[in-house]
């Protein structure tokens, strides 16, 4: 299916995403990465060493949570990767 832009007097708006990764789109990806993986560890870092249960199953789900979130965005990488090979 092609894109059919639409014409706004501001821009050009699509009815869905182009399919391509811009170099800022790139380097925004590698901080979504860089920042879950950084949330993950920290929060099970602060999990290992809390004394209260209860904090430690929040921090433990916490990270968990951040944890999907990096591998959602590698699927969507590999998912992109693949469909340009």
């Amino acid at each position: 299916m092609e894109q059919q832009p639409m014409n706004i007097s501001q821009g050009t708006v699509y009815q869905q995403p182009p399919q391509v990764i811009t170099t800022k789109d790139s380097l925004y990806i590698n901080d979504m990465l860089a920042w879950n993986l950084n949330a993950m560890k920290k929060c099970h870092f602060a999990a290992a060493h809390s004394q209260d249960p209860s904090i430690r199953s929040m921090l433990d789900r916490c990270g968990q949570m951040h944890q999907r979130h990096y591998e959602q965005l590698m699927s969507h990488l590999q998912k992109h990767t693949i469909q340009q090979s």
